[in-house]
């Protein structure tokens, strides 16, 4: 009897051994074959952000809003009196009333989600062109631009279109390409491409399709006197200085909502120095999205990328210097000619770069 009983165990045992083991080397192998298989996807998805940001966040919204829908009647059935009925069955005699009520007086917030496209606005009493301006965060040039206005003046219930950012909403022309029309509304080219609902017939060769409408970020009609002023490192006086100017040249894009970096142009292409001492914790060689990048973190929290470069100097665990040569600025990735996209992590999420640097 005991012996049959000490066999059963052994069995038993030697049951749950294989059937671990089965599920482990299933379970390996499915990691195995996502591991290897993700980065088509993320490649994907990384070519073509500008085009699915729209449709995931509002998805996303959607999904969210479901959850929250179906779930409310668990809630209140699991906790019963959290939400104390104070009004008994007392209805108010109109909820549109009482809703109205509340919000009178309440001046329209400007919103900071990100815009995609020209929206339209409706004059009210009391507006002015700076004030409209101000609650959209665009520049009052950019409202006279797109509704094709020689004089500050507005009329009560008049329609204005408000584009998503300071500059130009341009419809595409035969002939077109962003290199032309960067350089007709005096902007660099990589302004054009950084900004995310832009899309492309080709993501290699930037081409537009005629009659698409392009979002030309600070751009400048012809006829308006020039307003572009050529920066050197010095306007990032009042930086905390834990970091140093990474490469020389020209500042082309400053830090905004939708491309929380610095891009800094130089055709001559210079050496790209580590903003920080620190240690290397990422090396790519992409196609796409930053192209050839590097990545190091800085210590105390703070890390910086290093984007676009032609040559890369250092690889994954190297540490380096302050000032220390990493690289060669270049024009590799979604860029349009050679610059340096320069990004500040703090605790991995973008901050401006300019809070950081001398």
């Amino acid at each position: 009897m005991k012996r049959s009983l000490r066999l059963l165990v052994d069995d038993l045992a030697d049951w749950g051994k294989g059937w671990r083991f089965y599920i482990e080397r299933h379970v390996i192998h499915a990691a195995g074959t996502f591991e290897s298989r993700k980065d088509v996807l993320v490649n994907i998805l990384m070519a073509r952000r500008g085009t699915y940001q729209w449709p995931f966040l509002h998805i996303s919204l959607i999904v969210l809003a479901i959850a929250g829908a179906a779930s409310a009647p668990i809630l209140a059935s699991s906790y019963p009196g959290a939400i104390p009925n104070t009004l008994g069955d007392f209805t108010p005699p109109s909820a549109v009333a009482v809703s109205l009520d509340t919000v009178q007086g309440v001046d329209t917030q400007k919103s900071d989600k990100p815009r995609d496209q020209v929206i339209s606005y409706t004059v009210k009493q009391g507006d002015t062109l700076q004030r409209v301006a101000d609650q959209f965060g665009v520049s009052v040039d950019t409202i006279k631009w797109a509704n094709d206005m020689t004089r500050d003046a507005l009329a009560i219930n008049q329609v204005l279109k408000i584009p998503p950012v300071t500059g130009i909403v341009y419809k595409v022309r035969d002939g077109d390409t962003v290199y032309t029309i960067a350089k007709k509304y005096r902007v660099d080219a990589q302004n054009i491409v950084n900004f995310p609902f832009n899309d492309f017939a080709d993501l290699d060769t930037f081409a537009l399709t005629v009659g698409q409408s392009l979002i030309i970020p600070g751009g400048i009609q012809p006829e308006a006197p020039a307003q572009i002023i050529q920066f050197t490192p010095s306007v990032f006086a009042g930086g905390n200085g834990q970091l140093v100017w990474p490469t020389s040249g020209i500042v082309t894009q400053y830090p905004s909502w939708y491309h929380m970096a610095l891009d800094i142009a130089n055709p001559s292409g210079p050496g790209v120095a580590a903003a920080g001492d620190g240690i290397v914790v990422l090396v790519k060689y992409l196609t796409y999205d930053y192209g050839q990048h590097v990545m190091i973190d800085n210590g105390n929290g703070i890390a910086t990328l290093y984007g676009h470069m032609q040559a890369i100097y250092v690889k994954e665990g190297d540490r380096v210097a302050k000032g220390q040569i990493i690289g060669k600025m270049g024009s590799t990735g979604r860029s349009t000619g050679t610059h340096l996209h320069f990004e500040v992590r703090k605790n991995g999420i973008l901050v401006d770069p300019r809070s950081y640097l001398k």
